[in-house]
């Protein structure tokens, strides 16, 4: 029959599994809802190159050509002004069963090299924020009747290295500029707080959201 000492320390040890098990559980909880978290950001994006996919299927040849050029010169544009001159973004139009689709190509430049890959492979999320972007703003301006209103981002540039934060918001403010389209940005990048007219930052204090105007 076990004595006091040994039921202690078979206590102690089932403690210590259990404080295991509940680490392990909160591990696997953490893990699971940065999972749903990324899952629901691939979705967002899914559904902007999906509803560009759209647009171009229900237009008429003659406005799709068009659509397409304009779409494919917005995101160009996009992709120059944060990566730089030696991209471009082009969409291949084909029918499939009597249906026009729509893929969608990053084009790169490497040692005069010509290299043509999908948003999804191309040097990791970053491409496909940028691209993601682009998008956005030429189904807005190319949209007809125009949609009105503000540019609405939530982490614009999440998975942007900071190479090119800065240019991303550059390009954000030459946006908003040229198109008379105010943007209004939920982010967690210092950078691109800092580059806004009016920023606000929201912090949790006692389980209460605080509101600080700081900019």
């Amino acid at each position: 029959m076990e004595n006091l000492e040994q039921l202690k320390a078979r206590l102690g040890k089932a403690r210590v599994a259990l404080g295991e098990r509940k680490g392990q559980q909160k591990r696997l909880q953490m893990d699971r809802e940065a999972c749903a978290a990324q899952l629901d950001e691939y979705r967002d994006k899914a559904i902007v190159f999906e509803q560009v996919s759209v647009l171009l299927q229900q237009t008429s040849e003659h406005a799709r050509k068009q659509a397409r050029e304009q779409i494919e010169m917005l995101v160009t544009n996009t992709l120059r002004s944060v990566f730089g001159p030696e991209y471009g973004f082009r969409i291949e139009l084909t029918e499939k069963a009597g249906r026009p689709e729509a893929e969608f190509y990053v084009v790169s430049n490497y040692a005069g090299e010509k290299l043509e890959t999908r948003p999804q492979d191309s040097r990791g999320g970053g491409v496909v924020d940028v691209v993601s972007l682009g998008l956005r703003i030429a189904m807005l301006e190319t949209y007809r009747p125009r949609l009105e209103g503000a540019l609405i981002l939530d982490e614009p540039a999440k998975h942007v290295s900071e190479d090119f934060v800065a240019p991303t918001a550059n390009f954000l403010k030459v946006i908003s500029d040229f198109f008379g389209r105010q943007v209004i940005m939920v982010t967690h990048n210092s950078h691109l707080a800092e580059t806004a007219e009016v920023a606000y930052t929201v912090v949790m204090q006692n389980e209460q959201s605080v509101v600080t105007r700081t900019a």
